[in-house]
């Protein structure tokens, strides 16, 4: 273990040593190893070449290789920056001290010491300066591993560079430069650690001038790719069927054709004679033939392989179940903790909703003001963020990426599907806050019904204060729709439920029932007829209920033209007066006139107008045939003529001599 007091060194050592004690004092400084460093750890564990290795290395090795890393960076790093970032000054006096020396003094030191000298070199040194004896000692094993991962990784590359010499096939030389690739961006990859672990920081990062340009495309793809390579793992059985079945197909219609090339070079070398002809004759048939081997061993392989796929093959039933059983298995756990957050959100937005009824002013009121309304948009805007960004937090902090991905591909979705409805959702918060084109407490019209804005909310209602109905609707239907300020005079419905109506078709009835659709109407007798509401209002109801007139003609002779004008119409009015009390209709009666109404063709006609109480408007048909009865009473009583319509024939002169 470094000694703490190593940190004061002599100014002169050689410039490897100074780089190696830049080294540990970031060591000790870099708290923050200790995160990734197990994780790191774990990586080299698994890997074959360390599994096996379980020498560790000498303190001098480990101290060589620490050097030959810090000079790699000296030489990429202006010696200026480094002179800057030394913690001791160089003193002027020149000494000169051998490095190697120095380093082999200071590589003992640092063993040999006991634990307390850094007490004894510096006491003012505090407890926080220095790493823990297990953080050091788990940076010291994971530089030794990486040391060793390098050496096996350039002793692997030096003899795949022997053998690609070696080597007379083009495809054995292609493979093994892939091989040596794949080594070499292992061994700079583990190089780069190694660096970054003894320096604590990244040497790359120093000489970086600028930040490489944001790319959305790959970054998104980077979010994206645990759910890819989920449905990658999911799909992975059907895939490989299908390439094997790629693979049988292609071999199998290139064989025939090698097949008949070694038949017809067999064919000629059979009936060939000259030496030099047979000798070209051989190699061609050598290589088809190889060729063909070739062939037939990458379709026996394949099918071979796709038999061994079918075997294992399950139903798609079994095979969603195993899945799923699997997928919930392993994060059945992080699916709960995302569902109790969103439900947690939900109860705490609940009680805050609850207490903004209780303690905020106006809050409960019929037409909430500017502030309230602000409020709870405000309110949930905040649920519906904190209910989205609530299971991501949990995966996230799961460190489940997966589900993290599906999370973010969901709201990518959303945000994708919603970008054409922003102008939509910003006229639904001004209707939300009462400041758009539908205000609460007016009046709009839908589907020729006028309707009272009585509540505007996610969902608001639509009142009928006259007929009595009421309709539920989104807050986006009303995004098209304007209302008005209503007046006190003015109508809302032609009638309501137990009014009798006159329709303009003769149908008179009893409305027993309106709703947003139907208006149904009672005639005398029980019968029933339902109307839709728009032909209903078309029929332009006439409401008896409030108060009907009734208007009947009688007709009188001419010889009566003068009684007609003067003493006829007061002593028939009497008449029909003495006969509504007679018949108990005097309370009901508002109004009773008799007038002479015009000359007609073959008669006076005079004109009963009787104003009844819409009480009795069941009887509104009984009525006009009373007021028609009692006039001919009144005619018979006093010898009053009552004329029928006449026909006169006018006759030619000439016909009437001849006869």
């Amino acid at each position: 273990m470094f000694s703490p007091s190593f940190r004061y060194y002599d100014p002169m050592q050689t410039h490897s040593f100074l780089a190696l004690g830049r080294c540990v004092l970031r060591l000790q400084t870099a708290r923050f190893l200790t995160f990734f460093l197990p994780m790191l750890s774990c990586l080299l564990v698994s890997s074959t070449s360390l599994a096996t290795d379980t020498e560790r290395l000498p303190a001098q090795a480990l101290t060589a290789a620490v050097e030959q890393t810090v000079e790699q960076q000296v030489d990429q790093t202006n010696q200026s920056e480094i002179a800057d970032s030394l913690v001791v000054p160089i003193p002027d006096d020149g000494d000169e001290i051998d490095a190697t020396a120095s380093s082999t003094e200071a590589a003992n030191a640092s063993e040999t010491q006991p634990a307390d000298a850094s007490t004894t070199a510096n006491p003012n040194a505090g407890s926080t300066a220095d790493p823990a004896p297990s953080e050091m000692e788990t940076t010291l094993s994971t530089l030794r591993s990486l040391v060793s991962l390098q050496a096996e990784l350039r002793t692997d590359i030096d003899k795949l560079s022997k053998e690609v010499a070696l080597s007379s096939s083009a495809l054995d030389k292609q493979n093994l430069m892939t091989q040596i690739e794949k080594l070499t961006e292992d061994l700079n990859a583990t190089s780069s650690s190694l660096q970054d672990i003894a320096a604590g920081a990244d040497i790359a990062a120093l000489r970086q001038t600028e930040a490489p340009a944001f790319d959305f495309q790959r970054e998104l793809f980077s979010l994206l790719e645990p759910a890819i390579k989920e449905l990658k793992d999911l799909t992975s059985h059907v895939r490989d069927k299908a390439e094997q079945k790629d693979k049988i197909n292609y071999y199998s219609n290139r064989l025939p054709s090698t097949e008949q090339a070694v038949s017809k070079l067999q064919s000629l070398l059979s009936e060939a004679t000259d030496p030099a002809l047979r000798a070209a004759l051989e190699e061609q048939l050598n290589n088809w033939m190889k060729q063909q081997t070739f062939l037939q061993s990458e379709l026996q392989s394949a099918r071979l392989q796709l038999s061994n796929l079918e075997a294992q093959e399950v139903s798609i039933g079994e095979a969603s179940q195993s899945y799923l059983k699997t997928f919930f298995q392993r994060r059945g756990l992080y699916l709960g903790q995302a569902i109790l957050a969103v439900l947690g959100i939900l109860l705490l937005s609940r009680l805050i909703h609850m207490g903004f009824r209780r303690f905020i002013p106006g809050y409960r009121e019929a037409h909430r003001p500017f502030r309230v309304r602000l409020l709870d948009l405000i309110h949930r805007a905040m649920t519906t963020l904190l209910v989205i960004a609530g299971p991501m937090i949990v995966f996230y902090m799961a460190e489940d990426w997966l589900l993290f991905s599906i999370g973010i591909l969901l709201l990518l979705g959303i945000a994708l599907t919603l970008r054409e409805a922003i102008p939509r959702y910003w006229h639904q918060v001004q209707l939300f806050l009462n400041v758009g084109t539908v205000r609460e407490g007016e009046r709009l019209e839908l589907d020729g019904v006028p309707w009272q804005v009585r509540d505007i909310n996610f969902y608001t209602m639509l009142d009928n204060p006259t007929a009595g109905i009421s309709q539920r609707l989104k807050i986006d239907d009303l995004v098209d729709l304007r209302s008005r300020p209503t007046g006190l005079s003015e109508p809302w419905f032609p009638c309501k439920q137990d009014d009798w109506v006159l329709l303009s078709d003769g149908v008179r009835g009893k409305v027993v029932g309106i709703s947003a659709e139907l208006v149904q109407i009672t005639q005398r007798g029980g019968t029933r007829r339902t109307y839709p509401l728009s032909d209903f209002l078309a029929a332009a109801p006439l409401n008896l209920s409030t108060n009907f007139r009734l208007k009947e003609t009688i007709g009188v002779s001419y010889d009566l033209q003068a009684e007609s004008v003067t003493s006829i119409p007061t002593i028939l009015k009497e008449h029909i007066q003495k006969r509504l009390d007679d018949e108990g209709y005097t309370d009901k009666l508002m109004n009773l006139r008799v007038e002479f109404a015009y000359a007609n063709s073959s008669s006076l006609d005079l004109l009963v107008i009787a104003d009844f109480d819409g009480s009795v408007a069941d009887l509104y048909n009984r009525l006009r045939r009373s007021i028609q009865r009692w006039c001919v009473e009144a005619c018979t009583e006093h010898h009053w003529e009552i004329p029928f319509t006449q026909l006169t024939l006018n006759q030619p002169a000439s016909s009437i001599n001849a006869q």
